[in-house]
């Protein structure tokens, strides 16, 4: 991993010490749903850039935001997954990074304080660049972070309450993003995408991140808050990955956030399994894992999240899920965690069991 080329400055502590309060006192959070699969039926066009609605349709992002609020979520991301120059650039809106992120952060902020009966945390959303690092592709660190500054310091400037890296493949994507998050002052997490077998696209376990996430802090001065897992394939591997985390590093805050359900294509549309009722065993399994942030990815909606809700409000502590629980209860696994062994034996050309353990 690259060496900082940034220092961070000093962990707003007003703002850490507000999120430590509101887990404290309700002992676990609810996050919001998905962007895009909800934004869709709204008149989104598959591939057009959400950011750009921050401008031209800041109604329908307050209807996503309060749908999620009235829902009873306690953190909202801002709609600002894509607002990097990187994935920007691919509709010649790489100028607009600022003004979109600080109009997204202002949306969120909005309806945040319209639930006058609770806080509710305003997380600034950063995805990847989609670009490749140097030698597989040509983005440098240095270039990453900058990006990355250009972002969080626009999140910043709007007001957020932390900064949300979500959705990361790459350890070397995670470090120049958690550098230009730390530059900026700001509490900030870390969530990966297991999606191929139990690992990242990119080859790291859940445990992985968590030993990235103890080397960040040796390097830049500042611990992420919290980790964790977002997206992927279905709800069940998440839930998988969690596990590997919170065994690995049972004093974590730790976030889980997955789809909903299992992803169907029908037609030219991907569809997702989840049921509310999914959603809500979905969340209780999250909380026994060892999950402190629950929420949803793509395909959940505030209907979901209403139930997501209740059985939070309702949970009542039980052991740790097995593989079993899990797969009864929620659903199989779409891309099954493999042993070294099997790994190993697919490299040398043989046919790897990819069956439950």
């Amino acid at each position: 991993m690259t060496a900082p080329t940034s220092a961070p400055n000093a962990v707003d502590e007003t703002k850490l010490a507000k999120i430590k309060a509101l887990i404290a006192e309700k002992g676990a959070l609810l996050a919001d749903g998905a962007t895009g699969t909800n934004l869709f039926p709204m008149g989104l066009a598959s591939g057009w850039p959400p950011e750009e609605w921050n401008e031209t349709q800041p109604d329908k992002i307050r209807k996503l935001h309060q749908g999620f609020v009235d829902a009873g979520s306690d953190i909202i991301l801002t709609n600002s997954f894509g607002g990097n120059r990187h994935r920007l650039k691919l509709h010649h809106f790489q100028g607009n990074v600022a003004k979109w992120n600080i109009l997204a952060v202002q949306l969120a902020r909005e309806v945040a304080q319209s639930a006058k009966d609770r806080e509710v945390l305003v997380a600034g959303s950063i995805g990847p660049t989609g670009e490749l690092f140097v030698p597989m592709g040509k983005m440098t660190h240095d270039e990453a972070v900058d990006s990355f500054r250009e972002q969080a310091e626009a999140l910043k400037e709007g007001g957020v309450d932390l900064l949300w890296i979500e959705t990361m493949s790459s350890p070397e994507e995670i470090a120049a993003a958690a550098e230009a998050c730390a530059s900026t002052g700001l509490p900030f997490t870390i969530t990966a995408s297991f999606d191929s077998a139990g690992r990242t696209m990119m080859g790291m376990p859940p445990e992985g991140l968590g030993e990235l996430a103890e080397k960040l802090t040796e390097d830049l001065g500042q611990k992420p808050f919290a980790i964790g897992s977002n997206c992927g394939v279905g709800a069940s591997d998440l839930l998988v990955a969690i596990l590997a985390l919170t065994k690995a590093y049972p004093d974590a805050i730790v976030i889980a956030k997955a789809n909903c359900g299992i992803p169907e294509i029908k037609g030219d549309k991907v569809v997702y399994t989840g049921t509310p009722d999914l959603m809500g065993k979905y969340m209780h399994m999250a909380l026994d894992a060892g999950a402190s942030i629950v929420g949803g990815c793509c395909g959940t909606s505030p209907d979901h999240l209403v139930a997501m809700r209740k059985a939070l409000d309702s949970y009542v502590p039980s052991d740790r899920p097995s593989l079993d629980q899990i797969t009864e209860e929620i659903g199989f696994l779409m891309s099954p965690p493999r042993d070294e062994a099997d790994i190993a034996k697919n490299r040398r050309g043989g046919r790897g069991r990819r069956g439950r353990s």
